[in-house]
């Protein structure tokens, strides 16, 4: 008989109200699989912790959002934002559905040209575009939006220093009633700042301007933000076409749709209070279609949607470390991946299930990671099955910035594997190596002779 661990007695305090008006949810289920892959032989063949990234939950959610889109609207294209998870390996997977690429530096910029992406499929955003970067995109037709007027005079510049007649937009910032209002990027529409800056670019001999882009804020829980957004850019294009007598070739709608996931703070779950993407497409259809545009004259519908057609695919399996009781009474549970790892753990209550059969007995519990800092929390408070040393978990939508944001601090960056259409699996990235980290330094000579040895 196995002799079970003894644990000193602890009175919990009793919470007699309820945190809100369904009270106190207790929703996990012990998660073995990922697609039909057990988690215990990826986390043995891989290591822990350990990035697993779905191929078919990809294709099935960006094949939904074209499929609602275009059935809205006649002329649709989704380009994707490198930014969220630029992992070569996933950015062709949304390559192969048929989106471009959406790039906000140089450095995403190479990297969708070394993906195979024609130059005139790469959007190029961003305030921090070089002059080399600029002439570069010019060269290749890549769609260029013009975050400033510093940007704005250095491609008039450029474009006549070199012969270039690039293709370009503008970014605008608007009132769409979010706060905080994202005024930081773009030229901002009330104060007439983006007609000034259209004006410009019109009455300059070289550049060519094609489109209209706007991004209004991020994990956007509002549709009808999106109907204003698409209201505003409709009305620019329209004053274009009426001054100058030119069509604006595409309207850019940005990216900013919220995955599923829960916000910390929020009253409901993410998937009670999320609205769907045909609530989206709706709101963004119906403004221009029913703004004027002739039929052979309605511009191209450009998204460049991100964390909604990602999070979900990803997830993040993990290892407890220890167990423990803090002084005021509460559980700990240690786990091997903290927010160097998983950076979304900031702003999101991530769902972790249990990897294994678990018993009946179930308490609240703060999950912290392995890194020496008091802030390395992964959930403040949840409520799990008594999780032992050896243990694995399973978190759940993770695929959205945690590649790109994650931090090289204390310990190494993990494996990241891809489950394809068959079921098969890939290392899509290496996990780092001491070697691989200290290749990058270089000790002065000087330096080079320890007197402890």
């Amino acid at each position: 008989m196995k002799k079970e661990r003894y644990e000193r007695p602890v009175i919990l305090k009793m919470n007699t109200g309820l945190m809100n008006k369904f009270g106190k949810k207790t929703d996990f289920e012990a998660v073995t699989h990922i697609e039909s892959v057990p988690v215990k032989s990826l986390l043995s063949d891989y290591g822990s912790p350990l990035f697993v990234i779905s191929e078919k939950q990809i294709r099935r959610d960006v094949q939904n959002a074209i499929r609602i889109f275009k059935t809205r609207y006649p002329k649709v294209q989704f380009a994707w934002s490198y930014k969220t998870n630029y992992i070569s390996a996933v950015c062709q997977i949304f390559h192969q559905e048929g989106s471009w690429a959406e790039v906000v530096s140089g450095f995403e910029y190479d990297k969708a040209i070394e993906n195979g992406v024609p130059g005139n499929k790469i959007i190029f955003n961003g305030p921090d575009k070089s002059d080399d970067q600029l002439v570069l995109a010019a060269r290749n037709n890549s769609l260029i939006h013009i975050d400033h007027y510093d940007e704005l005079y250095s491609l008039i510049r450029l474009s006549e220093e070199h012969s270039l007649k690039p293709r370009v937009a503008i970014r605008i910032n608007m009132d769409t009633g979010i706060y905080p209002k994202w005024d930081r990027f773009g030229f901002n529409f009330e104060n007439g700042q983006a007609w000034n800056a259209i004006t410009r670019i019109i009455n300059s001999a070289n550049l060519n301007l094609v489109g209209l882009h706007c991004h209004i804020g991020t994990f956007m829980l509002s549709p009808s933000a999106y109907a204003i957004a698409a209201r505003n850019l409709c009305e620019l294009a329209w004053s274009i076409k009426e001054k100058y007598n030119r069509n604006i070739q595409y309207i850019d709608l940005g990216g900013g749709f919220p995955s599923v996931n829960t916000l910390k703070g929020a009253y409901l779950p993410g998937s009670d209070t999320v609205p769907s993407i045909d609530q989206f497409a709706d709101a963004i259809t119906d403004v221009i279609l029913g703004y004027g545009f002739k039929q052979d004259e309605l511009p191209l519908l450009i998204l460049e949607t991100g964390r909604a057609l990602i999070d979900d695919a990803g997830y993040l399996l993990g290892t407890v470390l220890a167990t423990k009781r803090l002084s005021d009474g509460r559980r700990a549970t240690i786990l091997d991946f903290g927010l160097n790892s998983l950076f979304t753990s900031l702003w999101y209550e991530h769902k972790v299930s249990p990897a294994q059969a678990y018993g009946d007995y179930t308490e609240e519990m703060v999950l912290y990671g392995p890194l020496c800092m008091n802030i390395d929390i992964v959930r403040e408070s949840i409520i799990l099955p008594l999780l032992e040393k050896g243990n694995q978990v399973v978190v759940h939508k993770v695929g959205a910035y945690n590649m790109t944001q994650w931090m090289q601090f204390i310990t190494l960056r993990p494996n990241v594997v891809l489950i394809d259409s068959e079921n098969k699996t890939h290392v899509i990235r290496k996990a780092e190596t001491r070697e691989y980290i200290e290749s990058m330094e270089q000790v002065p000579e000087h330096l080079k002779e320890n007197p402890l040895k």
